[in-house]
């Protein structure tokens, strides 16, 4: 690796790594889906038409072209698009035009030009102050690749080459030139999507920026992105800072955009959504487990049975305590949930009166998958690695013989209404089109891998 490229990659690792907690996500972007955008944008827009209809146009104070008056610009073929990533730089394209000019000659009579011209142009990507990538037009060439004249017969040739040396040099630019700008405002465009707040279910909301300019090299652009995410209320919740942020990338795919979430970010997301996922278990939600009342309690836990009140019906209400945690391996993915449940007991005649409060741990596989372009997670309990005694109001026990109805309970009501919840989705970034339905999902070190294959143009 030359000195320069070391330096460029140790530069851009250390600006995504030095802060606290990295990166939240980080984009890759393929050569063929910028080419996707870029073709995208000339066709939708008809950018090359408009242009050279404008350039036609007579304007106040413009001078005239010497030699050619009533300009016309007929049969302009789709153009032929060829990009190339300028590594440190941005973007260079090159597009093959194909078109006929009319107009009258400078002794008289009408005139036809078709020809075939390679515009070339260099763009510069770089970070706006809103965190938004960008492209800019640096230079723009044009070079004739053939012309084929129909004028009248009274024009010699050599006559003619000249004045098509000296006509055509100045026309074409003010026709195709412009157009250069006009792409690229339509491809940052695309870009602008990206940063816009977008809703996380009725928690909060979530928005992509970009933590660092944008890296170029020779096959994909490299987009590190902060992750800000907001309470309902307004407030920012950052990502872990006491675990691994993501360390280092899996290997790009070719011809795949990817799309890498960091295990942070997607804890995150969760403490988000976790305001969600509090329930109150009755006895009716748990068909087909032991009736919810003090009595089976009493049979599960002889030393409390005394003191509770007989036959009454018990409520567990089950809160987060603290932030869920996802980890992901090339393996296996986890979310480990730090929950409270509360056993309530509400005799007809009284008050409810809370009986203890258990902390527990579990450990939940999930499975990912992408729908309406965004990530759903879907759990299911695997194991309850921690239940322990917080506080009683019936004295100490052993709970451990709870912890397998608990299970149950968990499996049957609770799980159920977290996958309700996360079936919203986290919102996956809007940019250049990228269409996440078509990704293949896998898992990397502290980081969830989604693999799009570029759109052919």
């Amino acid at each position: 690796m030359s000195r320069f490229w070391c330096i460029l990659f140790l530069g851009s690792w250390l600006a995504w790594s030095g802060g606290a907690a990295g990166p939240g996500a980080v984009i890759r972007i393929d050569l063929g889906t910028i080419d996707h955008a870029v073709s995208t944008a000339l066709n939708e827009s008809d950018v090359l038409q408009k242009m050279a209809e404008e350039a036609a146009k007579k304007k106040a104070n413009a001078k005239l072209i010497k030699g050619i008056s009533g300009l016309k610009v007929k049969d302009l073929r789709p153009p032929v698009i060829s990009l190339m990533l300028s590594p440190g730089l941005g973007l260079f394209m090159a597009v093959l035009v194909q078109m006929t000019i009319t107009g009258k000659s400078f002794i008289g009579g009408n005139m036809e030009i078709a020809l075939a011209a390679n515009l070339t142009a260099s763009s510069r990507l770089w970070q706006d102050a809103a965190g938004i990538p960008r492209f800019s037009s640096r230079n723009c060439h044009i070079a004739l690749v053939s012309v084929k004249t129909k004028v009248p017969s009274s024009v010699l040739p050599k006559v003619m080459s000249k004045f098509l040396d000296s006509t055509l040099q100045k026309v074409l630019p003010c026709l195709l030139c412009p157009a250069v700008d006009a792409v690229l405002n339509l491809v940052n465009a695309k870009f602008t999507t990206m940063t816009s707040e977008i809703p996380l279910g009725t928690a909060g909301t979530l928005q992509y920026a970009l933590l660092n300019p944008p890296v170029t090299s020779e096959t994909f652009i490299e987009l590190d992105l902060k992750t800000i995410l907001h309470q309902k209320e307004g407030k920012e919740v950052g990502l872990p800072t006491d675990r691994s942020p993501l360390a280092s990338l899996p290997p790009k795919r070719d011809a795949a955009t990817q799309l890498i979430l960091s295990a942070n970010f997607l804890s995150a997301a969760l403490s988000i959504l976790q305001t969600s996922f509090n329930l109150e278990i009755s006895n009716n939600m748990v068909l087909g487990l032991p009736p919810l009342v003090t009595t089976m309690l009493g049979a599960l836990i002889p030393e409390i049975s005394r003191v509770l009140p007989p036959s009454q019906p018990v409520v567990i209400e089950m809160r987060e305590a603290k932030a869920p945690v996802v980890t992901i391996t090339p393996d296996k993915s986890l979310v480990q949930l730090y929950s409270t449940a509360e056993f309530w007991v509400s005799p007809s005649d009284s008050a409810p009166e809370s009986l203890f409060v258990l902390d527990i741990h579990s450990n939940l596989e999930v499975q990912f998958a992408i729908a309406e372009e965004k990530l759903r997670l879907s759990l299911a309990l695997q194991s309850l690695s921690r239940v322990a005694l917080a506080s009683s109001s019936l004295g100490t026990f052993d709970e451990l013989p709870l912890k397998g109805v608990l299970a149950d309970i968990i499996h049957v009501a609770y799980v159920p209404l977290i996958n309700r919840v996360l079936c919203g989705g986290i919102p996956l970034p809007d940019l250049l089109g990228i269409t996440y339905q078509r990704a293949n999902i896998s898992g990397f070190e502290n980081a969830l891998v989604l693999d799009v294959p570029a759109t052919e143009t």
